[in-house]
């Protein structure tokens, strides 16, 4: 499926502390009106980093639980390829050409974490290409209306070379057998902030687990192209990179601008599967957007810091990705431990949180 012209505005709230929850035994009803005054309805429902942001003025209004429908030929897809589809004992995916890879997933499984990512990761949202323009993000610090970043990209492009089921060719291009490509996607150019305008990163997915992700950055102000490691699209995106209380630069060509946003958290996790391990924290019922407006709407409550949507119950697989013991990546991300919250139907990230190194709710 193609999405085409899409505006999209994403809130980023940098949390620096976790706040403690009660068990998930509070119950709300549609037509409620969740905001700070009566956020403990919600705990347990939503997760940390959602919970903060209730505590600190966040409106959740409770609508009844939706059906989300799959394409029809994502569907037809499913029902043809899935009963092939394998995973080897180290969690690599094996005879994928389109569709949900596992449409029945057993919590009983002990690789049921690494199948419940396989399935994001071919999710029914978008198979073919994205083609978003005018994509913002936003940041804000814990407690805080006041904004201290504002990230305005002109494009946003992502095209699959596997699993595709409506834009010819279906359902995969040649170049996954010519080249071992994946998919490749880019966001350019930067408009916003200043300090980064007219940047861009490219970004190229190999078929082959072992193979890291090879991204380049391009610098309007040095006028170069560097190429990134692949622990730098889990950190700062731009120009420094951030440690402790320090500042550490980003290599040759890179500017001199730190930011909040990495990109392995578009779509709420784009690391490379292979990369990670899973463990499988419970299926449990769970509050959730689904149904957001675009452009987004933001909350008066607190400032503008969130988007005012209707949450709905949802049936919730939460899963802890933690960075691969002895990898590059596990050695020099800011950001080795998420937990994702993905929908059981539409497979897609409905929250993500993420954690510092030394294990507290960051981002």
């Amino acid at each position: 499926m193609k999405y085409n012209r899409i505006t999209a505005i994403v809130t980023l709230a940098i949390v620096l502390a976790c706040s403690s929850t009660s068990p998930a035994s509070a119950q709300v009803k549609p037509g409620d009106l969740i905001t700070r005054d009566n956020a403990s309805k919600v705990a347990g429902l939503v997760s940390p980093g959602n919970m903060f942001l209730v505590q600190q003025g966040m409106a959740m209004r409770i609508v009844p639980t939706g059906q989300l429908e799959w394409p029809p030929p994502y569907k037809a897809a499913t029902e043809k390829y899935s009963s092939q589809v394998g995973l080897s004992p180290d969690g690599n995916l094996a005879n994928y050409v389109a569709g949900l890879p596992f449409p029945m997933v057993d919590a009983d499984d002990p690789q049921a974490a690494s199948k419940i990512m396989w399935n994001f990761e071919f999710r029914p949202m978008y198979t073919d290409d994205v083609d978003a323009r005018n994509v913002e993000t936003q940041s804000y610090a814990a407690g805080s209306s006041d904004e201290i970043e504002h990230f305005a990209f002109g494009h946003f492009g992502l095209y699959n070379y596997i699993g595709r089921t409506e834009v010819a060719p279906v359902p995969i291009d040649p170049g996954v057998l010519n080249m071992g490509i994946a998919s490749r996607g880019g966001v350019y150019p930067v408009l916003e902030p200043a300090e980064m305008r007219g940047a861009g990163i490219v970004r190229e997915r190999s078929i082959l687990p072992k193979v890291e992700d090879y991204a380049w950055e391009y610098s309007s102000s040095s006028r170069r192209l560097r190429r990134l490691p692949a622990s730098e699209l889990s950190d700062a995106f731009g120009v420094a990179r951030i440690s402790g209380a320090g500042t550490r630069s980003g290599g040759g060509g890179a500017t001199t601008y730190a930011s909040t946003l990495d990109p392995n958290s578009a779509f709420g996790f784009s690391g490379k599967i292979t990369e990670y391990s899973y463990r499988l924290l419970g299926e449990r019922s769970m509050l959730a957007s689904v149904d957001g407006n675009s452009p987004a709407t933001p909350c008066a409550n607190d400032g503008g810091r969130t988007v005012c949507e209707n949450w709905q119950p949802r049936r919730i697989y939460v899963i802890e990705a933690t960075a691969k013991p002895g990898s590059a990546l596990s050695a020099s991300t800011l950001i080795p431990k998420r937990i994702l919250y993905i929908d059981s139907e539409g497979w897609f990230i409905t929250a993500s949180d993420l954690y510092d190194r030394d294990g507290r709710l960051w981002k």
